[in-house]
């Protein structure tokens, strides 16, 4: 039988890139994500957020590549996979460990945001922009008014075929 192993993270980066070389040369790069979601407190009846800190990991090229980009409070969208850990710390007790092996990122909330994709023999090109990035209406720009010349009244109302004329052409999705 089949298993998945996937993790999809959209949060802020909590520091920036710890990156690292090892003997062979590879890079490792390290950072924390932190995710939000708000729930009404049983008690008091207040909104609380509940943040949860995710420890990720970017190796090769993309480690190279979230070692440049990515900064703390930086919005980023993360692909990977769970890796469970232990390690005895140096108070002698053992303790466990959740990493995230990146496979993916993209930087969200800016125009410098782009997509990479990493891992395996699939090379580093731009990934699909992610489910859950919004694409964002450009700005307008300030322009002149135009003068346009009143609209001509119907001598009778047009009928509609399908209803939707009178709608906005500008579909959000």
């Amino acid at each position: 039988m089949a298993s998945v192993n996937k993790v999809i993270l959209v949060g802020n980066c909590g520091r920036d890139p710890e990156i690292r070389y090892l003997a062979s040369g590879q890079a490792v790069a390290s950072v924390s994500v932190a995710t939000s979601s708000r729930r009404k407190d049983r008690t008091t009846g207040d909104m609380v957020d509940d943040t949860q800190w995710h420890r990720v990991t970017f190796y090769d090229r993309l480690a190279e590549i979230a070692g440049e980009y990515v900064k703390k409070g930086r919005p980023i969208y993360v692909e990977g996979r769970l890796k469970y850990g232990k390690y005895v710390g140096q108070d002698g007790i053992e303790r466990n460990t959740t990493d995230i092996i990146a496979t993916e990122l993209q930087l969200l909330g800016g125009r410098e945001g782009g997509a990479v994709s990493g891992g395996g023999d699939e090379g580093y090109d731009s990934a699909p922009p992610a489910p859950a990035a919004p694409a964002r209406r450009p700005a307008a720009t300030a322009r002149p008014p135009v003068a346009r010349p009143p609209a001509p009244t119907p001598a009778a109302p047009a009928k509609s075929s399908s209803g939707f004329d009178d709608m906005d052409d500008d579909i959000p999705f």
